[in-house]
């Protein structure tokens, strides 16, 4: 007779709802929605009387059993996830990990606004360096390059063996590369590719509203302007207002207006460029500095430049926490759904904007400002007011919205903090000051630093790592494919070259520093002098009496450093001496 047969002939014993035994739930570990496990409890109550009675129910004196009776292999991972998640009880409070409510829609919004955004404009000036065949080939093997990446983390982000979700890329840093180690790879490239963007999307925001108010109230316009810090200023104002909402989740529809407002200004750029047609003497020829130098370093400066146009990586982790999870439905399958049909439209954006822009200005893209700088300059009188100005509302919209998801990693770090010490969530007023005191602080940095684009070079090939090499170093530390295989010599291969070009692009970096520095240091010491008591000249009294012939020779030989420093010194005036020369001969 069955085990069944033998519970139903039993004789019928009334028993209490609140004294029936619960039976023990053997959950899968990526069930576990980590660190907020108290969602998903390990057992659950019996709510209904008629509910049967399993056989461990007739197990005598149960309460003597002190050890948790998981009886399935994934027990000892059951116990490793319980005991991750008495490790990190605050973060069910922080603003990523907050709520779980996410979908694949969600995660399209989300990576396509952080994915997408003005550094994308520059994309034709790497082509001026590269030309036609090297600038596509090398816009498609990074854009492919940085994909792959983006699916190891995607896959990377939940572990089936240990039930631990890793929802923030320095979580999955220190599990990879070691506490200590991550700390000094990890942790200043993520942390300046969200201050960093946030600042730079203050500078871009600000000088976007001083060019729409130019636009919108005409040439003939008698109202003062605000000036440019100013203008920063209103924009962080708008940034710090929006950025009180409360976590990841609930800006969905934030980032959803940023990808809107980033596919329809990058679209209208290269649509309005190409329509208007190849200006007149357009060049393809790749530009080549004089020296060897200084073309070698232009040429890595082309390579970072495309290397910059994919962001958001440092995000994907971050996102995909937002998501629920579980054995049958992990989270990696609608997150990887939202992020090929973001990149879908990525590409859509990126390829027409690299090669419409470099088929209609050509060489002559300029530097600062790329396809929309020359879309005013060459075609700005042709176009309607109208479109430039919605083309500016929309760099304005996504500016603000894409400000909100890269500060969120941000409040998420500062209120981890504070979560830590007070054992209990962030009250509302006090992340209301910490958001408002980023906000801020992001504002002081983008004007104390005029330079701050110089510095662009050498801090991206910090972070890109983060990019194009360390998820393909987690993958091998976490995964542990087979030894030579092909999976196995992919990730070396793309790890260490990513290291290479980061390395190199950080050497770069430097000197195209010391040269901003030295040129900004003497137009400094020249305003400077200009400001010292005496030194008001005009520019007819500085010019000075012809020498004769006989001195002329002898007095450009001797001329040297200590002319120089005479020059220099308070009170020398060079027409006094010029005068006393002229009278000598």
């Amino acid at each position: 007779m069955g085990e069944g047969d033998e519970v139903s002939s039993a004789p019928m014993t009334p028993r209490p709802v609140a004294s029936s035994p619960r039976p023990p739930i053997s959950c899968p570990p990526s069930q576990f929605h980590s660190p907020s496990l108290s969602r998903s409890p390990l057992l659950t109550p019996i709510d209904h009387p008629e509910t049967p009675i399993t056989t461990a129910a007739k197990t005598p004196n149960r309460s003597r059993f002190s050890t948790p009776r998981f009886m399935t292999p994934l027990g000892s991972p059951l116990r490793k996830a319980l005991h991750m998640t008495k490790l990190d009880p605050q973060d069910a409070w922080l603003p990523i990990t907050e709520s779980r409510n996410g979908n694949a829609y969600y995660a399209a919004f989300h990576t396509l606004c952080s994915g997408i955004g003005i550094q994308a404009l520059i994309l034709p000036v790497a082509f001026t360096i590269l030309g036609w065949t090297w600038g596509v080939i090398c816009l498609t093997l990074a854009f492919i390059w940085q994909l792959y990446t983006l699916y190891l983390l995607v896959q990377l982000h939940e572990s089936t063996e240990t039930g631990i979700r890793y929802s923030r890329y320095m979580q999955l840093s220190s599990a990879t590369f070691g506490e200590k180690l991550a700390n000094w790879l990890a942790l200043f490239p993520i942390m300046y590719l969200s201050g960093g963007t946030c600042v730079a999307l203050i500078v871009i925001g600000g000088s976007t509203m001083k060019s729409f108010f130019g636009t919108v109230c005409g040439p003939n316009c008698t109202t003062h302007s605000p000036t440019t810090v100013e203008w920063y200023l209103i924009f962080t104002c708008a940034a710090v207002v929006l950025s009180q909402l409360p976590n990841l989740n609930s800006i969905a529809g934030v980032s959803l207006i940023g990808a809107i407002t980033a596919l329809g200004y990058c679209t209208m750029i290269w649509v309005i460029s190409v329509d208007e047609g190849r200006i007149p003497n357009v060049s393809y020829n790749p530009v080549r500095a004089e020296s060897q130098i200084a073309r070698t370093f232009d040429l890595l400066n082309a390579l970072g430049i495309i290397a910059f146009a994919f962001r958001g990586h440092n995000l994907i982790l971050e996102i995909q926490a937002t998501m629920p999870s579980s054995e049958k439905h992990p989270s990696r399958v609608p997150m990887w759904r939202g992020v090929k049909f973001a990149y879908l439209l990525v590409a859509m954006c990126l390829f027409p904007l690299a090669i419409g822009g470099y088929w209609v200005y050509g060489n002559k893209i300029p530097e600062n400002g790329g396809i929309l700088t020359a879309l005013y300059q060459f075609h700005g009188p042709d176009t309607s007011q109208a479109i430039l100005g919605l083309i500016s509302l929309f760099v304005i919209i996504n500016a603000v919205s894409s400000f909100q998801i890269y500060g969120m990693q941000m409040f998420d770090d500062m209120e981890s903090k504070i979560t830590t010490r007070m054992k209990k969530p962030c009250p509302w007023w006090l992340r209301a000051i910490l958001r408002a005191m980023f906000g801020y602080g992001c504002f002081f940095v983008a004007v104390a630093i005029p330079f701050l684009g110089s510095f662009a070079g050498l801090i991206g090939g910090i972070a890109l790592p983060v990019t194009l090499a360390y998820p393909c170093f987690m993958w091998l530390k976490i995964k542990k494919p087979k030894l030579y295989s092909p999976v196995w010599w992919l990730n070396w291969i793309l790890g260490l070259l990513g290291m290479c070009l980061s390395g190199i692009l950080i050497v770069a970096g430097i000197y195209v520093i010391i040269d901003t520095a030295a040129g900004k240091e003497e137009g400094f010491i020249e305003k400077i002098k200009e400001k010292l008591p005496g030194k008001h000249k005009k520019a007819e009294e500085v010019s000075p009496s012809p020498p004769s012939d006989q001195c002329t020779a002898e007095g450009n030989s001797k001329k040297g450093i200590l002319e120089k420093i005479k020059e220099k010194l308070p009170g020398y005036r060079k027409n006094d001496e010029d005068e006393m020369k002229a009278k000598e001969h």
